[in-house]
């Protein structure tokens, strides 16, 4: 589902050192200089040679047969038409424009599968004033008196976002979108429009929200109107403590989805047991219904981080046979999110930036590469192997540059060419220390960064 929806169908202080919006919205799409044609758009070029790229090739190991440190090399790369053609070391003999990568390492491009920029603050004034209450249905509250100022110019905020997160070397988003009575379906509209104008350098699917709930705020209608415009997945929201109840919630929110041919993508805050209950119903569902299976995901799920270990590895098990995903901003605090135990059951794991700045948190800054050193931190991923795959979380379906057995699995010849470069040894120090992203391709084009020749 990673392609460009044409027609209609067109998301937490902004970075953890607090270096502002205007920072993070000024950074732009600076060309790299091809060699010998410094007044070329490189941006604009679809067939070309990027020299000097440092590629991982294997691990080394110790006498104790543990990972010490990862092999690299410089190689060249044939790029065209948006596709990695050919992989060498030797000189390609091939009449092209080049692009000097200078030996930094390539990395594959990241992904941020679950963000709100339909009704974010970023891009415009910095705004952090209180809110009252903290439970979800407070700000519901909240959400109705000022989503009308926030519709104002949302298109033009979510365009802002979308810059951000190409800067921070993303190129696909699963964004979120607000569907209740107060925008109708006017924050899908303007996220769509937004998106649209992005639909050279950017790639998307699209959660039809009811943040309201489905049943607290009667948007079943709505969403099966927003199902309608192009989006990918319909969502739910706590459908025991917002809707009040369990089962009629979970299956508008299913139903809408199979008449549709939709995915299921539900925001589930819910702790024990009702979070619990939740969870076992939707693998019921999704059990039943084939359709459904590889295409169910879970956001947040916080549930599973207070489960007893067996009920856990149990119920790990029975969503990794069934395809049903977990989507997690990978939360500090209390709910530490067993990440480890959904992996080993084949868990499908994403993870993304929820919101910028909003009315919810102000502290995102679109940086998947710190959701994987983030990943390692909270679990003890500290050695050369570990944290070498941590960087699974924020990539497509979870691709790394070698395999666990060290075999190098990434860049293949016919790929997409969706790959960041940053000035790094390896994966593994790229979490660890976190470098800048010199150049950020989508489909072979440059989308942000900036490099001299």
């Amino acid at each position: 589902m990673e392609q460009n929806h044409i027609s209609r169908k067109r998301f937490l202080g902004l970075s953890a050192a607090a270096t502002g919006a205007a920072l993070f919205s000024g950074i732009g799409t600076s060309a790299m200089t091809p060699q010998g044609a410094e007044d070329t758009n490189t941006a604009a070029l679809k067939d070309y040679i990027l020299t000097n790229v440092r590629l991982e090739e294997g691990f080394e190991y110790n006498e104790k047969k543990e990972v010490i440190a990862t092999n690299t090399a410089l190689y060249n790369l044939h790029i065209s038409d948006g596709k990695i053609k050919k992989i060498v070391k030797g000189k390609l003999d091939l009449k092209l424009k080049t692009i000097d990568a200078k030996g930094f390492l390539m990395l594959p491009g990241l992904r941020d599968m679950h963000i709100h920029i339909d009704k974010t603050f970023y891009g415009g004034k910095w705004n952090a004033a209180p809110r009252k209450g903290y439970t979800v249905k407070d700000m519901i509250v909240l959400e109705e008196k000022i989503i009308p100022q926030l519709l104002t110019d949302s298109q033009h905020k979510a365009e802002e976002a979308i810059e951000l997160m190409k800067s921070q070397g993303t190129y696909f988003a699963r964004c979120q979108t607000n569907i209740d009575p107060v925008s109708g379906l006017k924050s899908l509209e303007h996220l769509l429009a937004a998106l649209d104008k992005n639909k050279d350098s950017f790639a998307w699917e699209i959660v039809a929200f009811p943040q309201h709930g489905i049943l607290y705020s009667q948007s079943e209608s709505l969403l099966r109107e927003a199902a309608k415009m192009g989006v990918d997945f319909i969502g739910g929201l706590d459908p025991t403590t917002v809707d009040g109840n369990l089962e009629k919630s979970l299956d508008a929110m299913f139903q809408i989805a199979i008449d549709n041919n939709k995915g299921i993508d539900i925001h589930l805050h819910e702790g024990l047991p009702t979070g619990k209950a939740a969870i076992e119903y939707i693998i019921k569902k999704t059990e039943e219904n084939k359709q459904l299976q590889g295409k169910t995901y879970i956001s947040h799920g916080f549930a599973l981080a207070r489960m007893e270990a067996n009920e856990l590895e149990k119920m790990a098990e029975q969503m990794g046979v069934l395809g049903i995903g977990v989507v997690s901003t990978v939360p500090i605090g209390r709910t530490i999110m067993p990440i480890p135990t959904l992996k080993k059951h084949g868990v499908k794991l994403m993870t993304g930036t929820d919101s910028i700045v909003d009315h919810w948190q102000p502290f995102g800054n679109c940086d998947m590469l710190e959701k994987a050193k983030l990943c390692a931190q909270l679990y003890g991923w500290t050695d050369e192997y570990s944290l070498s795959r941590a960087l699974h979380i924020a990539t497509t379906n979870e691709i790394l540059p070698l395999n666990d057995a060290g075999a190098r699995v990434w860049p293949t010849v016919d790929a997409e060419a969706n790959f960041i470069l940053v000035k790094a040894s390896c994966s593994a120090e790229a979490v660890a220390r976190l470098p800048k992203r010199e150049g950020v391709f989508f489909k072979g084009k440059l989308i942000a960064g900036e490099m001299n020749a």
